[in-house]
This record gives structure tokens, C-alpha cells and sequence, in this order.
């Protein structure tokens, strides 16, 4: 997994040390349903951006899924070769050459076959893709149609290394991503796929989740669409309390306790939770600084969460009717109404960003406190898709805010999208981006992040916003 020390030690700066023995208040948890039981021959995915995410996420799972006579295939986004801190702890020595990144890569595969033989799963079924660990989102928002691929600044790779992967010696570049996914999905067409969450910090994580969503669209009518599970791994101060807590059930983070994501959990038996204990400590060059962390997953359950899409109709024009936003609710839930002009904008679902289609313009209201607004900014990703044009050529939207400021930028470039604009209200900014600038998509995928000066106050997990 990417960095989990690094994720570790941030963790511990934001303040959660003095939480580390309390858990979740039962009465903040929402709804919580069982996971559908597998079937004899279906035929399950397991997507994995680091090796052990597989094993901490969805090791029951996998040992469920093969007792009940279902076929289960794991693939890796990237081998891991970027968690240096680890591997320092690890193999005792610093660690900045060339080969022994890659070495890092070939040792976490290794862990991987072994972990996986555990929970019953023979290295045949286990496919690497081999990626750049901490690089897959620059790739994604960046190295489309590029001339010079993606070349990790630590790593000072380029190309797939690895000799063993499906794609030894790729260039990187997001195509080469997708590419090699879908393949991936047509030849083993799975009926179940459990992914990395939208709503996890890490960005390999959302990258693994966000090419999911444009692959599944590219083989809509190549394959039946599968059911698809997030796993959520990194979201600060979660789960606790830390260590090997075997008794405790796994509950989904404080801050999704308003939000509209389904969970679902399924419980492991005391035999299948040995086994992922084991498989997890199989990991051994990230225990070795991390087990505390990695083995708080080792629970009564395993959570699987999704956010329903969001669709938006054209709303002709701002008139004197409302405008009907729909959005989402994480960390903030005391939105209030603001206006546009003389134009009265109902939220149907109070959060932190919401989303209209007017005039043939995308509106996008993040909600902020009413003293916030020389010191309030943001950071807003938006993938854009569209059945008619091929994701390659499709705007890869980063839209920066600072107070009435903006900056629009596709993939490397900034560009000038004309009718873009800022409203600031007394607790909310409205951004407004035409869709022409989008390329006119069919759908949309979106995240947000707030700030304060330069401290976060929020990050919005990536929602798909159909516009009809």
C-alpha cells in the first residue's frame, strides 16, 4: 500500500493520538446491510492499488467467495515500490537507487503470492499491472496522448519494470492504464468487482476506483455490467482503535454519517478472520512499521460502501423559479440557502458541494462558514466522459479557487473557458464552468477539496453526476 507510514504519521499530527482507544459512537452509524451471499461459478474481481490492500480490505471476501464455489482474480494497480519509510525500517538501510525501488516492487509481489496462498488463492489468479506507486493520479489527470511519458521524480522510472507484470516495459501513460484494465475485465468479465473507494485519500486509491468507472463505460454492451463493492482503507483518524481488535466490528467513518453512501458488511468466521491476521502479517516489509495500523482491519467485519450516481436535467434558463441542486453530504451538514441574483437556490440534500445544469452550464455550490472568503479556496477535479468522443480526448478538468479567482486547467495546460465564473454568497461559492468547456459530457466525475489559507476543511469523495 502507498505510503502508509507516511499516512500513519500524518494521522498522528492531525491530533487523532488522544482518540486512539475510542471507537466510533454507535449512534452516529448508519445504516448497515449484509452483503449478498456468492454464488457457485460467479466470477469475482478484486481490484487492489498496492499489494495488501487486497488482503486488509477483502480477505474474508476472498475466502468467502472461493468456499461458496465462485472464481476470485486479484489485480494490482502498482507493486508498492514507493513506501520508502517501510522498507527502511524493513531492510534497515536507505533507499534511493534505481534498482532497489524496484526490488521494493518484486518484494511486495513476492508478499503478495504468499499472502494470497493463505487465503486460498494460487498465484495464477493474481495479476500485476505494475504502475508507478504514488504516480497513477498524475498519469490519469496528465499523461494522456503524451509525447513523454510519466517519469516518477524518485523512482526516475518510466516504464513498467517488472519483468513478471502483464505489461513489462509499458510506457506510463494513462492509455497504457486503461488499456490494460479493460483487457483485463473482457477476458475475465466478472459478475462481482470490489474497488478501492472513491471517498479514500489516497490517490491511487481514487485512481484505481475512477478507471474502474471509465472502463465499465467504455465495454457497456461488451459485457455484462458487473455489481460493483468499494473498500474503503484511508480516511484519517480511522478505524480505531488501532492494533489487532478481533471482538470489534467495523464501523464506516464519523464524518459518513449523513452521507448517502449504502453500506454493506459481510462477517467473517473465526477461521476465515485467522487467516486474513495471518495473510496480513504475511506482508512483512510493511508490518514490520505498520502492523498496528494494517491489523486494525483485522475485525468481525468488512465494510463495502457506494454512492448512488447523481442526475442532473437541463434547466433551461435562471427565470424566477428555483434552481434544484442536487448533492451530498460528508462533513458538513448545516448547508444553508443562498441566491444566484434574485434567484432562490434550494438544496436537496444539504452538504458540502452540490450540482445544477443551467443554461447549458454547469453549476457546482460548495458550502463554506460565513467568515470564510478571502481565506476560503479550492481545488475541484472533473473527469469528463462522453459515449461519442474516446476518453483520451476528453478534458481533464482542475479548477482552482481563491476567493473570487479561478484557474482552469486541461491536463498540463491552463485554459480560458469563457462564461466561467464565481458567485461568493455569505456561506456558499457557486462556481459556473459551461459544459462546452467539459466537451459536452454525458457524465462527470467530481471531487472537491476545501481550504482555509492552506489548511484543508473538507475533501469530497468522487461522485458520478449524469447530465441528461
Amino acid at each position: 500500500m502507498n505510503r502508509k507510514t507516511v499516512f500513519i504519521i500524518f494521522c498522528l499530527a492531525a491530533g487523532f493520538v488522544s482518540g486512539v482507544f475510542a471507537q466510533d459512537s454507535p449512534a452516529q452509524t448508519p445504516a448497515i446491510s449484509n452483503l449478498e451471499p456468492f454464488k457457485k461459478g460467479e466470477r469475482v474481481l478484486i481490484m487492489a492499488p498496492h499489494p495488501d490492500d487486497e488482503a486488509i480490505g477483502c480477505a474474508g471476501v476472498i475466502q468467502q467467495a472461493l468456499s461458496a464455489g465462485a472464481k476470485v482474480k486479484v489485480v494490482y494497480l502498482t507493486n508498492g515500490e514507493h513506501n520508502q519509510l517501510a522498507f527502511i525500517v524493513y531492510e534497515k538501510r536507505l533507499v534511493f537507487r534505481k534498482g532497489e525501488f524496484i526490488h521494493m516492487g518484486e518484494v511486495r509481489r513476492k508478499e503478495a503470492v504468499a499472502a494470497m496462498k493463505v487465503l486460498g488463492l494460487d498465484s495464477g489468479n493474481l495479476i500485476f499491472l505494475g504502475y508507478p506507486d504514488f504516480g497513477t493520479f498524475n498519469m490519469l489527470c496528465r499523461y494522456w496522448q503524451s509525447k513523454k511519458p510519466f517519469k516518477d521524480m524518485m523512482t526516475r522510472i518510466s516504464r513498467v519494470p517488472y519483468k513478471e507484470n502483464l505489461s513489462y516495459g509499458a510506457p506510463y501513460v494513462a492509455e497504457n492504464m486503461l488499456s490494460d484494465l479493460e483487457k483485463v475485465l473482457l477476458d475475465y468479465k466478472p459478475t462481482k468487482i470490489f474497488v478501492s473507494h472513491p471517498a479514500d485519500v489516497n490517490r491511487d486509491h481514487e485512481t484505481f476506483y475512477l478507471l474502474l468507472e471509465i472502463a465499465l463505460s467504455d465495454l457497456n454492451g461488451q459485457m455484462p455490467q458487473p455489481q460493483v463493492y468499494p473498500y474503503l482503507i484511508h480516511r484519517v483518524g480511522w478505524p480505531l482503535p488501532r492494533h489487532y481488535h478481533p471482538e470489534l466490528a467495523l464501523s464506516p467513518p464519523k464524518q459518513f454519517s449523513q452521507s448517502q453512501v449504502s453500506w454493506r458488511s459481510f462477517y467473517l468466521t473465526e477461521d476465515q478472520l485467522n487467516k486474513k491476521h495471518k495473510a496480513t502479517l504475511a506482508y512483512k516489509s510493511q508490518t514490520s512499521s505498520s502492523a498496528f495500523y494494517l491489523l486494525s482491519f483485522a475485525r468481525k467485519n468488512e465494510l463495502f460502501g457506494e454512492y448512488p450516481a447523481i442526475e442532473l436535467t437541463h434547466q433551461v434558463s435562471l427565470g424566477e423559479q428555483g434552481i434544484q441542486f442536487f448533492g451530498f453530504s460528508e462533513m458538513y451538514s448545516d448547508a444553508q440557502n443562498s441566491s444566484l441574483g434574485d434567484v432562490e437556490l434550494q438544496i436537496e440534500d444539504k452538504g458540502n458541494a452540490s450540482f445544477a445544469v443551467v443554461d447549458q452550464s454547469l453549476l457546482i455550490r460548495v458550502e463554506k462558514g460565513k467568515e470564510l472568503n478571502r481565506h476560503f479556496s479550492t481545488q475541484l477535479y472533473i473527469f469528463c466522459y462522453s459515449h461519442n468522443t474516446p476518453f483520451a480526448s476528453m478534458p481533464k478538468i482542475r479548477i482552482i479557487t481563491k476567493y473570487d479567482r479561478l484557474k482552469i486547467f486541461d491536463g498540463m495546460k491552463m485554459i480560458k473557458a469563457q462564461g466561467a465564473d464565481i458567485t461568493l454568497k455569505p456561506h456558499a461559492m457557486i462556481l459556473r464552468i459551461p459544459l462546452e468547456a467539459l466537451g459536452n459530457p454525458d457524465f462527470i466525475l467530481a471531487s472537491i477539496r476545501s481550504y482555509r489559507e492552506d489548511l484543508p476543511v473538507d475533501t469530497t469523495g468522487y461522485r458520478k453526476v449524469i447530465i441528461k
